[in-house]
């Protein structure tokens, strides 16, 4: 299988584009937003191939003027013609507001908008609270996130949205529910509801939906009480993290002919001996390695797909 899992990081939070939060390099998503970002100076050379790509995606502050095109892979692109997820809706609220991360290719936006009407028909929630999408013209971010670079990517919070607008402190500072028991092997049955798994079932039935990545608990409890109809468990995969939110992931958008879709999902619902395995004493509890890996090297402009130097020039 290429190099989609090892891409499928553990959803953390970065810097916003331009205007950012300074954060430590490791940041996670659930780390506190800002009231008072501060501005990155401009690049000497942004144009030189070697300039690692996040410096120069995540300094972007409007979406490049083109038609909606994602571009390349979800690790490894970017994104033309972005719209911008309204910060306030009927069934939803964008969290995390300094990053500028609420940028998704058309067919995104219209999934959420879509997806958070069906929420509260299906559960108790009056709707959803959206965390990391992508950066106005997508692209490797400051920190965090190896994917959500073509703008078809989502986090939704584990953390029903209240039957009020969040004022812009709370916005920045609320933390999301973490719903993964202390020892990690199951969810935590005191924050664990029906409409989790509700919610989640609707994400996944939605036909432009990909792929939908939890924590192995949240996949080990959905196997064990989705009831009816399990088709839609082949959609959701366990991965690192993904304790507090589950991350949404589309399909390639027709007229995106630049943008390279995954692999189909395995076959049967994967409450299997593949799922078991992440609940081993070695993956939980790894032992540190007497020769840890280099860290690689961040991408370059030159690694992205050729159409990507030019979605950072146009104005």
């Amino acid at each position: 299988m290429r190099h989609h899992m090892l891409l499928i990081q553990t959803c953390l939070i970065g810097l916003c584009a331009v205007t950012v939060c300074v954060l430590p390099p490791d940041a996670r998503a659930q780390d506190r937003g800002t009231l008072t970002p501060v501005t990155l100076p401009p690049l000497p050379h942004p144009d030189d191939p070697s300039t690692p790509a996040k410096a120069v995606f995540g300094r972007e502050t409007t979406p490049a003027p083109l038609a909606a095109r994602a571009i390349g892979f979800y690790s490894r692109g970017c994104l033309a013609g972005a719209k911008a997820l309204s910060v306030d809706g009927p069934t939803w609220q964008v969290m995390r507001v300094s990053r500028d991360r609420y940028w998704g290719h058309p067919d995104l936006i219209a999934f959420l908008e879509r997806f958070s009407k069906k929420v509260p028909q299906v559960s108790h929630w009056p709707g959803i609270l959206v965390g990391d999408m992508s950066q106005p013209r997508g692209g490797p971010m400051l920190t965090g996130h190896a994917s959500h670079q073509i703008g078809l990517d989502a986090d939704i919070w584990l953390t029903p949205m209240p039957d009020r607008r969040l004022p812009r402190e709370d916005r920045e500072e609320m933390m999301a529910t973490n719903v993964v028991r202390e020892d990690r092997r199951d969810v935590d049955p005191a924050k664990w509801t029906p409409d989790h798994l509700a919610v989640i079932k609707a994400a996944a039935q939605d036909q432009e939906v990909e792929r939908i990545f939890v924590n192995p608990a949240i996949k080990k409890a959905l196997c064990r009480e989705a009831t009816g109809d399990r088709s839609w468990l082949t959609k959701v995969r366990p991965f690192w993290g993904h304790d507090y939110h589950f991350h949404v992931r589309i399909a390639c958008p027709k007229g995106s002919d630049a943008c390279e879709d995954q692999d189909p999902v395995t076959a049967g619902e994967g409450c299997d001996a593949s799922l078991a395995g992440w609940f081993k004493e070695s993956v939980l509890h790894p032992r540190p390695s007497p020769n840890p890996p280099k860290p690689k090297p961040p991408l370059t402009l030159a690694q992205l797909p050729a159409a990507c130097r030019s979605i950072t020039v146009v104005k």
